[in-house]
């Protein structure tokens, strides 16, 4: 095996989903900017957060967990956020680091990784995807009040 010819083209191949993937990035931090700018964001998390307190989930973190299937990238500026306003050792930035670490970027999953390889249909991803993520946000709050609490 000719190793640095396969690579060369393994580093082809590679740039050339690159550029295939670019569109699909590009659209989804559009749509991410355009849902925080129009303060959707705001409104969804005031109507939502006096349900979440009953149930003991910090309205602090609805943001991170709003954000956290649609954008990594605007997911670690949210987690960024909450560790400049409460600190380090905060149980909000508690429950966001581990929600961070225990979730997945669905959304950008399927929009870029899907769309690059061309699949169309995506059946039961999104559905299954969306169920991990609400057991990942719920357990990071649950565990962390038990844990640090």
């Amino acid at each position: 095996v000719k190793v640095y010819e396969s690579f060369v083209e393994g580093a082809k191949d590679g740039f050339d989903i690159a550029l295939r993937i670019i569109p699909y990035l590009v659209a989804i931090l559009v749509a991410i900017g355009m849902f925080r700018a129009s303060g959707a964001m705001d409104l969804l998390i005031s109507l939502i957060a006096p349900l979440l307190n009953i149930i003991g989930f910090p309205p602090e973190n609805l943001p991170l967990a709003f954000m956290r299937p649609l954008s990594g990238s605007g997911s670690l500026g949210l987690f960024t956020d909450l560790v400049n306003q409460y600190g380090t050792d905060s149980i909000f930035t508690k429950i966001g680091a581990t929600m961070f670490g225990s979730t997945e970027t669905t959304f950008y999953v399927l929009a870029v990784y899907f769309g690059s390889v061309g699949i169309r249909k995506s059946r039961h991803a999104l559905i299954a995807g969306l169920i991990a993520d609400a057991v990942g946000i719920l357990s990071a709050v649950y565990i962390c009040k038990i844990i640090f609490i």
